[in-house]
Formats: C-alpha cells, sequence, structure tokens
C-alpha cells in the first residue's frame, strides 16, 4: 500500500473540548484557512449555503483504530456493523466528513454550523454543496441508524 501524505488547509475553533457523541446541532465553528493559502482561495464560497467539510480525527488513539465490525457507539443491542457501514470516528484513516450550514466569512475565516468536532480539529479539505451532487434517489437506512441519531443534531 502506498503512502498518502496530508497537509490541512486549516483547523477547527469551538467550544468543544470533548468528544461527545449528541448534541452538535447548534455547535458554531471557526475554520481558519493556513496562512499557507491565498485568501482568495475562498472567494465566492459565501454564495453558497451549505459546505461539505472534510477533516481529521486527530485524537483518536492508534490502539483503538476498527477495521472489522463492531457494535455502534459500543451499544451491544445494536447490530454489529462493519466500520465502513457506519460514521464512527475510529475509522482506519480517521477522516470525518459534514455537511454544514455556513454562516458567513470573514477573511480568511469561515462559521459554520454544525460541524461535528471538537475544538483544533484539521481541515483536510471544503467542497460546496451542490445538488447536482446529492443523491436523485430517495436514501434508505437502517432503523438502528436512526436511533443513535436522534439526539445527534439537537
Amino acid at each position: 500500500m502506498s503512502v498518502i501524505t496530508l497537509n490541512p488547509i486549516g483547523f477547527v475553533f469551538n467550544e468543544r473540548e470533548v468528544i461527545e457523541d449528541d448534541h452538535w446541532g447548534n455547535v458554531i465553528s471557526r475554520i481558519k484557512i493556513s496562512e499557507s493559502f491565498n485568501e482568495d482561495c475562498i472567494n465566492e464560497i459565501d454564495t453558497f449555503s451549505h459546505l461539505e467539510i472534510i477533516y481529521y480525527f486527530h485524537m483518536v488513539e492508534d490502539d483503538k483504530i476498527v477495521t472489522d465490525a463492531r457494535h455502534p457507539r459500543n451499544n451491544k443491542n445494536l447490530p454489529k456493523v462493519g466500520i465502513f457501514a457506519q460514521r464512527g470516528k475510529n475509522r482506519p484513516n480517521r477522516i470525518g466528513l459534514t455537511t454544514v450550514k455556513l454562516v458567513k466569512k470573514e477573511g480568511r475565516e469561515l462559521y459554520v454550523q454544525g460541524l461535528d468536532c471538537i475544538n483544533g480539529t484539521p481541515v483536510l479539505d471544503i467542497k460546496p454543496v451542490m445538488k447536482e451532487f446529492l443523491p436523485r434517489e430517495t436514501i434508505s437506512q437502517p432503523d438502528w441508524s436512526r436511533e443513535i441519531m436522534k439526539n445527534y443534531w439537537n
């Protein structure tokens, strides 16, 4: 397997210092774009209402990585599902992805709502949400996933 090297394009700043599973919907985060990029790298980004933020779960320790099946949130009442059939943070490459609402842009900083990562999280990439890239078909998912998500954004 070849090695892939990624460098953060910025970092997240918010009030969440502890990794938690729920209550992310009202969290306002500030993403500060690295000084190594010209500020114009986010020109016109504020013409979009939503962004996809790709980030690195930097606090996940090597011995916590899961490569096979597990119970979501370690809840034995839920089915044992593969790591790629869930959105847990203990993934092999520690990559997270969240669609957020863009609140405002100030200089090289983006203020977003609903980013489910903690203060200091490295951001790997940002993409605008475009309807043409959203699924055209009805989305289906198992009942257990609805159960674990019921308080995620509240």
